[in-house]
């Protein structure tokens, strides 16, 4: 896990320290043990076809881990280990990471839904919910605790309603201030991105331009804004225009813009190849962009959330029931919701009632009403239940799933208790038994990318998406030939099949259908070092370079392209006082984007220390100087920072 909070006390503090007292810290830790005579394995996957993450076709080989990372990718025929797994027939690939959830602390205690798809890591707070202060919903996260590895966004949606009320009102000077204060709280305190969702009341009383002031806070963190796209009646509920806010929004707060659960909805069916066109031309145009999707032509929200007008949901239930009261504005409620139910849904016949457990046109006949809208009010003063709506067509699904940049994402997230909707159960088995196995959609390589490297590298993840060595040990183990989701709306919690073995953070948490009760999932945090990032699928990456200063000496020529298993070549890292030596000459895939690089590894047993490793190198200007901020962290998430010139360490990319 990397150390957001000692990386951005190094920022504040400044980068001092020597390599000796770092490498003390690190072996005392853990984080670098000494190196044994002769490393054994705590568990090695063996003889299953190997999915690395990069996009590269499977093949054959063996995972060796130890202490929770890998420590080597290869034929191991000639290592024991604690725990072995036969993998013969199977595929084995990085644990799937979920970046669009919506887990319960009490789910994640157990996660038998998630494990049950393969799922490792779920990045929390989607559609800007979440509480406000990430700082005291890590503490109780890693207090539950875990069986999968949870991160967290900052909500959007959070911090407008913290600061704003449920009223419809413009914010003064010192509101926007207090929500950018907020926001970079929880980035300070380790979240991964914002996300928002503005079609959701009262962030939606946002204008555009008032959440680009608000968001803009985030640019220095290179990071992501996440949105549940807004649809309004003055844009006849469009999701081109919903779908074009975001896009701006993001562009122009210097963030990376993600579609979110992506979809052509109601009158726009059919219509995704154009939407996808405007998420490549925003690419081009310099900011790139990306989404997630999940496979299923109908969605879960609150019943009224997404149907009643903006104008009668100001001031909460209590204030729209008095609405619902008054004959006057229940009429035009009526009319306003029976009008985003056709734009959206297709009218009544796309609503689903969960909390009372009731199709919408089944409530009208029981109503003894011909309005589908007047239905729905009823049913809202009875209770505030959620609903499933139905958006979508198959070939618009289709579309986004082949959208190379499009992630695969659940909009569930870890839960013990009732579910709706079949997403919870089924999202990622679908997607390989029904759109990969028996559809051909996208291959298995693709089909693993997009629920790997491809999500681990939108949101900034640098040491899980991946199977390499200095990996942490997420591994999802599968039978290509049996898969399959079994979840339907009618029975949504139907286990799926086919998910053999999960191993998270190198402990087998979930085989042969069941979980093991083990509890090694993290609290993973983000700094300002771990930039969101397109996953290189094209093209050369070489860094090399020389550097010495009083703290450290660094050697380093690594070279990888697409299709290679990990970058190749050498680093030693020489500590100025005492001499040791870190080195190594296994690496994970080369990462870069902008003055970043990142790249993982696990030290030679002839180092001094031994142990996974992630280096990042980041080309920083302070003071109108350039230099190199060299990142390392340890297999316990300890990490210290170092200034390199600017000019010694050098990044290239050319095609292959």
């Amino acid at each position: 896990m990397l150390a957001a909070r000692m990386m951005s006390r190094f920022s504040r503090r400044g980068v001092h320290g020597v390599l000796c007292m770092v490498l003390a810290a690190l072996a005392f830790t853990g984080g670098l043990a000494q190196a044994p005579p002769s490393p054994g394995f705590d568990l090695i996957i063996r003889g299953g076809t190997m999915f690395d993450g990069t996009g590269a076709p499977g093949v054959r080989t063996d995972v060796g881990v130890v202490r929770g990372a890998i420590r080597q990718v290869g034929d191991l025929s000639g290592h024991t280990a604690t725990r072995d797994i036969d993998a013969r027939g199977l595929y084995v690939t990085p644990g799937f990471i979920n970046i669009h959830s919506h887990a319960t602390v009490a789910g994640l205690r157990t996660g038998v839904n998630m494990l049950a798809q393969g799922v490792t890591t779920e990045l929390l707070n989607a559609d800007g919910g979440g509480p406000y202060d990430l700082a005291s919903q890590h503490r109780t996260l890693a207090d539950a605790p875990l069986a999968l590895n949870v991160a967290t966004s900052i909500g959007f949606n959070a911090v407008w309603a913290q600061v704003m009320g449920s009223t419809d009102r413009r914010p003064t000077a010192d509101d926007t201030g207090r929500m950018r204060a907020l926001l970079e709280q929880g980035l300070m305190a380790g979240a991964y991105g914002v996300s928002a969702g503005l079609d959701y009341k009262p962030a939606y009383y946002a204008t555009a331009e008032e959440v680009t002031q608000i968001i803009d806070v985030a640019r220095p963190w290179r990071t992501f804004f996440t949105n549940h796209d807004r649809l309004t009646p003055e844009s006849g509920f469009s999701s081109k225009v919903g779908v074009a806010e975001t896009l701006s929004v993001a562009a122009r707060a210097g963030l990376m813009p993600i579609v979110t659960h992506m979809k052509a909805q109601g009158r726009e069916q059919g219509t995704a190849p154009a939407l996808l066109a405007m998420m490549r031309e925003t690419t081009v145009r310099g900011t790139y962009t990306a989404a997630d999707v999940y496979p299923y032509l109908a969605g879960q929200s609150g019943l009224g959330a997404l149907l009643i007008p903006g104008w009668a949901l100001e001031g909460g239930r209590d204030a729209m029931l008095v609405r619902f009261g008054d004959p006057v504005q229940r009429r035009r409620i009526v009319a306003e919701a029976e009008e985003a139910m056709r734009a959206r849904f297709g009218g009544p016949e796309g609503v689903y009632a969960t909390g009372q457990q009731v199709e919408l046109v089944d409530a009208m006949r029981s109503f003894g009403t011909l309005s589908p809208g007047e239905a729905l009010l009823r049913l809202l003063e009875q209770r505030d239940g959620g609903a499933i709506l139905r958006f979508g067509i198959e070939s618009d699904l289709v579309a986004i799933l082949k959208e190379p940049t499009a992630s695969v994402a659940c909009d569930c997230g870890a839960v013990d208790g009732r579910v709706s909707h079949p997403r919870y159960y089924g999202t990622y088995p679908r997607v390989l038994g029904r759109y990969v196995r028996e559809q051909r959609v996208f291959s298995w390589e693709e089909a693993v990318r997009r629920m790997t490297g491809l999500p681990a590298a939108t949101i900034g993840l640098v040491n899980r998406g991946w199977l390499a060595p200095g990996m942490a040990a997420d591994i999802t183990v599968f039978d290509p030939a049996t898969v399959i989701d079994h979840a339907t709306f009618a029975d949504p919690a139907a286990m799926p099949e086919g998910i053999r073995h999960v191993v998270i953070n190198g402990a087998l948490a979930w085989t042969e259908g069941r979980p093991t009760g083990v509890h090694t999932g993290r609290v993973l945090t983000r700094g300002r070092h771990e930039p969101s990032r397109p996953q290189p699928t094209t093209g050369r990456i070489r860094v090399a370079g020389r550097a010495s200063t009083d703290a450290v000496e660094v050697d380093i020529s690594l070279d990888w392209a697409p299709g290679d298993r990990g970058a190749r070549g050498r680093l030693q890292m020489t500590d100025q006082a005492t001499g040791r030596r870190v080195s190594a000459d296994a690496f994970g895939p080369l990462h870069t984007t902008g003055g970043w690089t990142g790249v993982t590894f696990y030290a030679t047993p002839g180092s001094a220390y031994a142990g996974a490793l992630t280096l990042t190198l980041d080309l920083v200007t302070d003071s109108g100087t350039p230099s190199t901020r060299l990142t390392m962290v340890g297999e316990d998430g300890v990490s210290t920072a170092y200034t390199l010139p600017g000019d010694a360490i050098r990044v290239s990319t050319a095609p292959r």
